[in-house]
């Protein structure tokens, strides 16, 4: 059993409870997916997992697939369309239930389920180490030149040099993240859409995988 789906962060919108709070949820279009490849212990890969591939509103042509990936296609035997975006998910166990061509759907999911969201966070571009790191910053009176400046960052007779992984300013953002903790609040199988309880990393439009919590 395929424990996750891939899909996509549609927004932000919110729910009514049933005692009338009003619940900020996370809509995602997650599914309809299909297995494209199994791999087993007993293989040649030493592991249990399945490839999935998230199947579009608009199919990709065939002449638009390069081609290694039309041949990783065509060892399905043809009854796997090609898709834009696989992703590879862990299965417990023997996989035997789960076969290639096999559909993947957010009917696995139900209302209070505990799951986890992986994404790639928003890029930020380059950010200094108030905004990247949270640092303090300097006073900003009486000609001070150290309002936003990171501060010391070594000594000058020894070591004579930055330490490795000093915080300092760079590249801010556009990583892999994941947020545990949240909860499915509404499923709605009919147009393949998941409601979560939370905030989703990414940006509207973004790839996200979708997979049952493993911790309490």
């Amino acid at each position: 059993m395929v424990n996750g789906i891939i899909g996509k962060k549609v927004g932000m919108t919110q729910l009514f409870a049933a005692d009338g709070r009003v619940v900020p949820v996370t809509v995602i279009k997650a599914g309809p997916c299909v297995v494209v490849q199994k791999k087993t212990a007993a293989g040649p890969d030493g592991y249990d997992a399945v490839q999935l591939g998230l199947v579009e509103e608009k199919p990709v042509k065939l002449k638009n697939v390069n081609k290694p990936m039309r041949g990783h296609f065509e060892k399905t035997g043809g009854g796997v369309p090609p898709t834009r975006i696989l992703k590879e998910l862990r299965v417990e166990g023997a996989n035997g239930e789960v076969n290639v061509g096999d559909k993947v759907l957010v009917d696995q999911f139900a209302d209070g389920d505990a799951i986890e969201v992986i994404g790639k966070s928003k890029g930020r571009g380059f950010a200094g180490t108030i905004k990247r790191h949270n640092f303090s910053r300097g006073p900003e009176s009486h000609g001070s030149m150290n309002v936003r400046a990171p501060g010391s960052i070594g000594q000058s007779a020894y070591p004579s040099r930055v330490i490795k992984g000093t915080r300092s300013s760079g590249h801010m953002g556009d990583k892999r993240v994941t947020v545990r903790g949240l909860t499915v609040a509404r499923v709605d199988v009919e147009n393949n859409l998941l409601m979560v309880r939370g905030a989703v990393p990414g940006a509207n439009g973004s790839v996200v995988v979708i997979k049952k919590s493993q911790k309490k």
